[in-house]
Order: structure tokens, then C-alpha cells, then sequence
């Protein structure tokens, strides 16, 4: 069975209710040991229990006292909370040998105990503890980064996925990150109860640890922390994603790159947004799903994820395919778990899957393992069932690689094809990119250099760009048409390399696809 944990107190209501019925053992797949002990404590004082903790290095010994907080508690003096241990409980057989003999009921919190579950002895073992557990209302919480449970004792246990930190957890962590500093490092931080608010949404999609690190780095650049401070929180936020996660961060106030034409497409988003409306709330109505976009590498289906959230003032997370896939058993399906939970903790936001037929396809087959499938799977059940406001934009170049099942009206709101710019977009696309150069526009003749361009991708007419720029300043001139003319000349753009790829493509389009024109 597995539960989806909600808030703070709603975790704490939920894991009492199952330690109170009668559960043997309980998974938690978290990176967040110290929040999982902390709530693991607040479930003990509300069920009138000991809390117990183990790991290899330390053996089992009592947790803190009741109502102690492990983040408050940072300023004590190391060790000064912790009570002394069972003697020889370090070891997993003496472990289980000490529970069984222990007739107290008490919440067993064992670190990374999943790791010893390789010897048939001590997994025979564990399942006679947890038989006995199950008549005395004693119960084994399994807390670990990546948890592996054998078949044998999956059916004595709850999966409980402790989602990220909510706004509760984020206001307590603030206020409590600014007391240690004002204890330890003696320094008066000013912060306004009005501006907590804002900086816990800047905030989503922490962990309690990261926020705490963020919080702290912003309020000691200038000793106080305020609503000033929430770029400066922004960007530190974007690169723990970025290094800790399988997903990249732009924020909402990210200035966009300018996309040239779309016209079709950003009508169709003008009148989506009012699905987020107080309105159509009244209405029952669901929040926009999400689109797919397909067509011509290089026509601009990246740049219009990135102006999509731009002009919706919502968070872009892109999922990094590269880092989804991982060579341990688990540990893809957990990272796309991951992946998923942060875009629900940070809604309303934007969920961009670049090349998606590369990340979550069905056509690898058996080579994998099945492990594309299951991803696959997992993917479209969330689509379907998500109650979260994340809005997906995916992106394919191959569409003959996805799957019919992502196909069909309803998956998403809509499906879009980028065709090669017409004569218009790439007069809009060439003056954007040479004044993105800082170049005079009156110096250049646009009606040859619309008619050069034919055939070209939004990104072929920038890298010509970016090449004749080059020349020119090899040669001590300024750009001019005449430059810039033999520099697109001189290359070769997809519609003619893959001449027909780019056929088929634009056939299937106009008989299954939305034009973004």
C-alpha cells in the first residue's frame, strides 16, 4: 500500500492512524533522515509512545526527549540529547533479537537497515519480528534514501512517500534558522512576519536542510532577510535543483528569450490561462493539462516552453532526461518520483519534457529491461490522475517514436506543430537575433535575406548569424547584408539534408496536428 503524505499535521494524523492500527513496519523513501525523525517523534508523543532509533554506527538507543526539535536543538552541545544505547545492537541479527525480547510499545525508527536485507537469516528474522509487532502495536519505520524491500515482507509494508516541505514547515524553518543565528553567530536578523510569506514560496520545492542553508546564506549577505532577498533566495534555489535534482530551475521573473511567429499558438495560451482563474474554479473546471509540441528541430518549441512561463508568471522545471536514467535497480523510477513530487510541491508551475520521445518512450523494448515502459506508465497515470496545478509542455522531434497512447486527444489539452518559419517569422526571427548582436537594422536589406533564408530553421538563421559575425570581425568590417548573405548560403539547412524526413513529418501534421501559425 502506499500513502501520499499532504502536510505536516496530516502526516502526523495519517502515521498515527496506521501505527494506532496495528502496521508492523513502515517504508520511508526520503532524503530527509532529520525530518523524518523529527516527524517520526511528533507521531510517537501523539500516539503516547517511545521513539526508538538504530543505525549500524550507533545501535539502537531513545530518541530525544519528547517534543525536542532536532533544528532548534543544533545550538545544544553535541551528544547532549542523546540517551545511552542497547550494548551490541549494532549489529541487524542482534537488532531484531533485542525487539523481539523488548515487550514495550515503541516506534523502532531503523536508518538504512534496508541495505542488510541480504541474507535470508536476518530477512526470516525481520518477518517474525514484524508477526509479533502486528498483535503488539509496536512498529518498524525503514528510513532511507533508496529502499529496497524484499518480496518476502512487501506485504507487511506501508509505503508512506513523504513529499517535500509544505508552507508550515518552510515559516517554522525560517523563524528557527534566524534564532541560530542570532544564538550562534551573534548576529541581529530583522525579518518582517509580512514577508515570510513570500520568501516560503520562494522556497518551495526545498528540502528543510537546503532552505535552512538558503535562508541562512541570504540573511547573512547584508543581516536581514526580506522580500529584497528573494532573487538573491531564487538563484541559490535554482542551482540546488540543478545539482541535487534530476530537474532545472528557471524562475518565474527569468527574462525570456523573444520567439518569432507562434501566432496560433500563443492565441491558444491567452485563452488557456483563464483555466487558472477564480472563475473557472466556480465552474468545476480542471486546471489546463498541458500541450505537446512537435516539428522541425530548431524551429523554436524550447524557446516556447521558456516564454510560455514567462508570460504566465510561473515557475519552468525542465526534466533532465540524462539524469532521470540511472544504473541501479529503483533508482530511475525513484528519481522520476522525485522529479514529479518537486513540480507538485512548486504549483502552480510549468513541467518541460524536451525531446520526450528520448526520456519516456516505449521503443526501447526489453533492452532496457522494461525500465522505458515503466516510466512510460507512471507517467501517463500521473497525467490522468495529477490534482496538482502543473502544467506540461513536451517537445519531440522523432513523432514517429511516440507512443499512440500520448497521441490521443484528451492526454493532452493540445498538440502543436512547428513547421519551418514562413517568409513573415523569419523576418521577425532575423531582427531579433541582430539586434540580440547589437546590430543597426537599417544597415541591412531584409527582402534578400527573407528569400536567402527559405527552407531555414529559426536556429540554422541564428548560428548563420553568430558565423557571419565571426567573419565580419575576422575581416575588421561591419556586418552587411552581403556578409550575412554568403554566410547563410554556406549552409545547408535540415529541410534540404533530411529532405524528406521533414516531408513526412509535415504530411502527418496535416492530417493529426494544431499549427502553431
Amino acid at each position: 500500500m502506499y500513502l501520499q503524505s499532504q502536510s505536516q499535521s496530516q502526516d502526523i494524523t495519517e502515521l498515527a492512524t496506521l501505527v494506532m492500527s496495528y502496521h508492523p513496519m513502515i517504508a520511508i523513501e526520503t532524503m530527509e533522515e532529520e525530518r523524518a525523525t523529527t516527524l517520526m517523534q511528533s507521531v510517537a508523543n501523539a500516539a503516547g509512545m517511545q521513539l526508538m532509533e538504530w543505525s549500524a554506527t550507533r545501535g539502537l538507543s531513545r530518541n530525544h526527549a519528547p517534543g525536542a526539535n532536532r533544528w532548534q536543538d543544533e545550538c545544544a552541545p553535541a551528544g547532549s540529547t542523546r540517551s545511552e544505547g542497547y550494548i551490541d545492537s549494532e549489529d541487524p541479527e542482534k537488532l531484531l533479537t533485542t525487539l523481539q525480547e523488548n515487550s514495550a510499545k515503541a516506534i523502532y525508527l531503523l536508518k538504512d537497515f534496508t541495505q542488510h536485507l541480504d541474507s535470508p537469516k536476518i530477512i526470516r528474522h525481520l518477518r517474525e519480528v514484524a508477526h509479533q509487532f502486528s498483535q503488539s502495536r509496536s512498529v518498524i519505520v525503514l528510513v532511507g534514501h533508496s529502499l529496497e524491500i524484499p518480496a518476502q515482507i512487501k506485504q507487511d509494508v506501508v509505503y508512506y512517500d513523504l513529499g517535500l516541505p509544505g508552507p508550515d514547515e518552510l515559516g517554522q524553518v525560517i523563524n528557527e534558522a534566524v534564532r541560530t543565528l542570532r544564538i550562534q553567530n551573534h548576529v541581529n536578523i530583522n525579518v518582517r512576519e509580512e514577508d515570510i510569506r513570500r520568501i516560503v514560496t520562494a522556497l518551495t520545492g526545498m528540502t528543510l536542510k537546503q532552505a535552512r542553508q538558503v535562508i541562512c546564506h541570504a540573511a547573512l549577505e547584508d543581516g536581514q532577510l526580506c522580500v529584497n532577498d528573494i532573487k538573491r533566495i531564487l538563484d541559490r534555489k535554482a542551482q540546488v535543483i540543478r545539482n541535487d535534482g534530476v530537474l532545472e530551475f528557471f524562475p518565474a521573473d527569468e527574462q525570456a528569450p523573444q520567439l518569432g511567429g507562434f501566432k496560433g499558438l500563443k492565441q491558444w495560451l491567452t485563452e488557456a490561462s483563464v483555466g487558472f482563474s477564480p472563475k473557472a474554479k466556480a465552474l468545476s473546471l480542471p486546471d489546463p493539462k498541458g500541450i505537446l509540441i512537435v516539428g522541425v528541430q530548431g524551429c523554436g518549441k524550447s524557446l516556447a516552453a521558456k516564454t510560455i512561463a514567462q508570460a504566465w508568471k510561473m515557475p519552468l522545471l525542465k526534466l533532465d532526461a540524462g539524469r532521470l536514467y540511472n544504473k541501479y535497480v529503483g533508482e530511475s523510477e525513484q528519481n522520476f518520483r522525485r522529479a514529479i513530487a518537486l513540480a507538485e510541491s512548486m504549483a502552480p508551475a510549468i513541467l518541460w519534457i524536451d525531446e520526450i520521445e528520448k526520456s519516456l518512450s516505449q521503443t526501447s523494448g526489453d533492452s532496457d529491461g522494461g525500465l522505458s515502459q515503466r516510466l512510460f506508465a507512471s507517467f501517463l497515470t500521473w497525467m490522468q490522475e495529477k490534482s496538482e496545478s502543473v502544467f506540461v509542455i513536451a517537445t519531440a522531434n522523432d513523432i514517429s517514436k511516440l507512443p499512440p497512447e500520448l497521441q490521443r486527444k484528451g492526454r493532452f489539452d493540445e498538440i502543436f506543430f512547428v513547421d519551418l518559419p514562413d517568409a513573415q517569422e523569419r523576418h521577425q526571427i532575423l531582427k531579433i537575433h541582430l539586434h540580440k548582436h547589437h546590430q543597426d537594422l537599417t544597415q541591412f536589406d531584409f527582402e534578400q535575406l527573407i528569400q536567402v533564408t527559405e527552407g531555414f530553421s529559426g536556429a540554422e538563421i541564428e548560428q548563420a548569424i553568430i558565423t557571419s559575425l565571426y567573419r565580419a570581425l575576422y575581416h575588421q568590417q561591419p556586418l552587411n547584408t552581403t556578409i550575412l548573405t554568403q554566410g547563410i548560403q554556406s549552409t545547408i539547412p535540415l529541410s534540404i539534408s533530411r529532405r524528406e524526413d521533414v516531408a513526412n513529418l509535415r504530411k502527418l501534421a496535416q492530417t493529426s496536428f494544431v499549427s502553431v501559425k
